[in-house]
């Protein structure tokens, strides 16, 4: 890889360095070689997973269903897939 973002066909692969417990969700630059990205869910029993995956769907204009978690799923450094996304963040977007 790279760089924190790749396209991969019609999808869009995350490389993320996610802050959880942050005053709102926000993507926050580049963080070694990841996306930065804080969110407002906790740590705790997947809370912060589902957060982030309902964020990204959002974000990309896609259902929560497009989104997936390929790894790092108990760590702060994770890896998504984003299938088809129908709309690319401004953020992801200067880093394609």
């Amino acid at each position: 890889m790279s760089g924190p973002c790749r396209r991969d066909g019609d999808d869009l692969v995350l490389e993320l360095h996610v802050q959880p417990r942050a005053a709102q969700d926000a993507f926050a630059g580049v963080h070694g070689d990841r996306l930065k990205l804080r969110i407002t869910a906790p740590p705790v029993d997947g809370k912060a997973n589902e957060h982030l995956i309902g964020f990204l769907a959002k974000a990309c204009g896609v259902p929560r269903r497009d989104v997936t978690l390929e790894q790092g799923e108990k760590g702060r450094d994770k890896r998504f897939r984003i299938h088809a996304p129908n709309r690319i963040p401004d953020d992801i977007r200067e880093l394609l």
